[in-house]
């Protein structure tokens, strides 16, 4: 049976109300939205993604009283951050981030900035993942059009001070956009509280929905201020040609996926659900336990995550002395069934930052379903492992 420790990339085993739903959908719905003939299974699909839209505004505190029409659909958190950088970058701005971005954020600035001429300044982060609050007030002071921010890291489990950064850009009228990979659905978000422009969500990690699925809260001033990604057919105005400005029809061409809106809806309400809660708290339990029973392991050093157990998530990444990170991730999955993640983990900045560039670490990251037992059995693991390469 494998032990699975990669919930950073992909929460796994899935509640089975999310199985459950999808299956539901494409066996007894499977209606295209906006797109029929206003049959009971026409309005059950629009019904179906409206609810959706109105549970995702509720649960990321979106704006004006939580209000479907600012939710987005996307395909992941990836599609997100590209439809909100293309779609409201122009030539010239200046773009502020940080040197603990994942690749979602990292190539769209940079492709911008060739083709643009976009101005991209990225901000230091210490070698815990943390970034230098001095040095970004001071920047925001120079003069910025935009800040992009991964909420926590994919690497090390390092969380920003979100509130603090939040209330810079806000003081100097900066939009802030949150990249909310690794957060959603594990830290609480509002996004009106917070001033954000605009939340970006992926669907299948905390929340624990199926992949395919994702999307942005906006603040209506800024979402007007986007051009759409895509062209192409909403189910509404078709008599237009050009793209209808209304939301959400605005930033939705082409058929949504419909299967993973099901999903991720199930899955919203097990999260919100007292039993998840009790298990996400478990979690962060179990990851400091492993996080302090890897440090005392001799030749295991742990990188990145700072002292302080409340800004850091359930993700570790280490090196074992005499070890590449790849072959290490092999060996626990030959001989042991634990499944991991090495390398650079799509966040070459991150790995410059904390030290460990360009090898990269092996990443643990527990999940909601992780038990104790398991924990024990990659301590046990490594542990055998660094002995054999003393």
């Amino acid at each position: 049976m494998a032990i699975y420790l990669n919930n950073a990339a992909t929460t796994w085993p899935k509640p089975p109300e999310v199985a459950e739903a999808v299956t539901a959908f494409l066996v007894e719905g499977g209606a295209n939205l906006a797109r029929g003939s206003a049959s009971k299974r026409d309005l059950g699909t629009l019904d179906l993604v409206t609810t959706c839209r109105e549970e995702l505004a509720s649960f990321f505190g979106g704006y004006e009283k939580g209000d479907p029409r600012y939710v987005t659909f996307t395909g992941n958190v990836t599609e997100a951050l590209n439809l909100v950088l293309k779609g409201f970058c122009k030539p010239g701005m200046t773009v502020l981030t940080t040197s603990m971005e994942h690749n979602a954020v990292i190539r769209p600035l940079r492709r911008l900035q060739e083709e643009r001429g976009l101005e991209v300044n990225v901000l230091p982060c210490d070698d815990g993942g943390f970034l230098r609050l001095e040095e970004l007030e001071h920047r925001l002071g120079e003069g910025a059009d935009l800040m992009v921010l991964s909420h926590a890291s994919n690497v090390c489990g390092a969380v920003q001070d979100l509130q603090e950064v939040a209330s810079l850009c806000s003081r100097n009228g900066i939009p802030l956009v949150l990249d909310a990979a690794q957060t959603g659905g594990e830290v609480p978000l509002s996004a009106s509280s917070l001033n954000l422009a605009a939340l970006c969500f992926t669907g299948h990690k905390s929340l624990l929905g199926p992949p395919g699925i994702g999307g942005v809260v906006w603040r209506p001033d800024f979402a007007r201020e986007v051009l759409p990604l895509l062209d192409g057919g909403t189910g509404s105005f078709s008599a237009e040609e050009r793209q209808p400005l209304v939301l959400p029809d605005k930033f939705e061409a082409g058929t949504p996926n419909l299967p993973g809106v099901a999903g991720l809806l199930a899955a919203l309400r097990v999260v919100r659900s007292g039993a998840m809660v009790a298990r996400s708290a478990r979690k962060k339990e179990l990851g400091e336990m492993l996080r302090r029973e890897l440090a005392c392991l001799p030749g295991c050093r742990v990188v990145g995550g700072g002292a302080d157990p409340k800004r850091r998530l359930a993700v570790v990444a280490l090196n074992v002395d005499g070890w590449d990170n790849g072959t290490l991730a092999f060996e626990l999955a030959e001989r042991w069934g634990v499944e991991t993640r090495p390398g650079l983990h799509c966040a070459p900045l991150a790995h410059r930052t904390l030290g460990t560039f360009p090898g990269g670490a092996l990443r643990l990251s527990p999940g909601v379903f992780t038990e104790e037992a398991e924990l024990r059995v990659c301590l046990e693991a490594l542990a055998t492992l660094a002995k054999e390469r003393c």
